[in-house]
């Protein structure tokens, strides 16, 4: 019987910001996402299997569309349970709306750093697979054809 290497499920790569090509290696320089300075300060490489975090110039742009769907989903949730557990009245002239309202825009403030690196995690996994013969595979050429070094950090 061969033994298999165990790996993270997507799921817990992407929410522990971990590589998605090797599922070890850690996508940003510093654990906590409140660092000041370095909430999206990201490794040039993974400190493991060296795939590059960013693919091509300008790559994360598309995560404002992820993270976007990210507080959206966030807000239906929060109104959700806020519905459940508190409940909305028009009659009585309570402001549970706005109190809710009020709540959910401390929430999505505090909780920005997290949602920012999750919709970056995302991202990147969409378009790194990953490979569980990372060690005797070498990286994919399509990812590093697409990456000029005279443009990186050019904006």
């Amino acid at each position: 019987m061969s033994e298999k290497n165990s790996y993270p499920g997507y799921l817990q790569t992407v929410l522990t910001n971990r590589c998605p090509r090797c599922r070890e290696g850690r996508l940003f320089e510093s654990t906590n996402p409140y660092t000041l300075g370095k909430v999206l300060k990201m490794n040039e490489r993974c400190p493991v299997c060296s795939q590059p975090t960013e693919i091509e110039v300008g790559f994360y742009y598309g995560t404002a569309y992820v993270s976007y769907a990210l507080t959206v989903a966030f807000s239906i949730a929060t109104f959700i349970a806020w519905w459940i557990l508190i409940g909305f009245s028009l009659q009585d002239g309570d402001y549970r709306v706005l109190y809710w309202g009020i709540t959910n825009a401390v929430l999505m403030i505090v909780l920005q750093p997290v949602l920012m690196r999750l919709s970056r995690s995302l991202w990147l996994s969409w378009f790194v697979k990953f490979e569980p013969d990372w060690k005797d595979k070498e990286i994919d050429r399509h990812t590093l054809e697409r990456m000029v070094p005279d443009h990186m950090k050019n904006w």
